[in-house]
């Protein structure tokens, strides 16, 4: 485990740090209560972006980014382009150049009406700073700080909506899906980019 004040190594990325990969067909969702995505039925397009901290994978379907997740292994190869996910591209180019990006991806998040909640609640959370699991329960009037938390982690567009910026009562970082070293090296990307703007 790395100690407290170092950063994760970082991945070098390749000048082409975008792939785009064969179109996937819609897979079933797991929660029976999840919303019915608008523009079901219409192919998923998926890409990997090369990023600091490791591959990420990203999904689309009808023009919106739907997902983005950190991913190690287990990459599918590479096939023709979609330039409905270049936005997103650009998003994360800006953000990892240390730029505070001032425009948003197409976005469609599945899931239940309290985790859209939670979900549309977080990108409310100001570039470089952080909230409390019981301060964003607070926000959307949830008595349950740890229902909120549960929302956070099904969270399916990490960065963009900025899940890595809440943490717990004590401002100790906790509960990453993709690990507290990754959690820690955004926060302190954010704070270094604000400082320096």
């Amino acid at each position: 485990m790395q100690p407290e004040n170092e950063q994760p190594t970082l991945t070098p990325r390749p000048d082409n740090h975008f792939e785009t990969l064969h179109p996937q067909a819609k897979s079933t969702a797991d929660g029976t209560a999840a919303r019915k995505p608008e523009g079901a039925g219409e192919e998923r397009s998926r890409a990997i972006y090369h990023s600091p901290l490791g591959p990420i994978v990203l999904e689309g379907c009808g023009g919106r980014l739907t997902g983005l997740r950190f991913e190690a292994k287990n990459l599918p190869p590479a096939g023709e382009g979609e330039a409905m996910l270049d936005e997103a591209c650009r998003w994360l180019d800006c953000y990892f150049e240390g730029k505070i990006p001032n425009w948003m991806p197409h976005l469609q998040l599945e899931g239940t009406p309290f985790q859209q909640r939670v979900w549309q609640e977080l990108m409310h959370i100001p570039y470089g700073r952080t909230v409390s699991y019981g301060q964003l329960a607070e926000r959307i009037g949830c008595r349950s700080a740890q229902a909120v938390g549960g929302a956070v982690g099904r969270n399916p567009v990490a960065i963009i909506v900025p899940c890595h910026r809440v943490v717990g009562a004590d401002g100790s970082l906790t509960g990453y899906a993709y690990g507290l070293e990754r959690k820690r090296w955004l926060l302190t990307h954010e704070a270094q980019t604000t400082i320096a703007t």
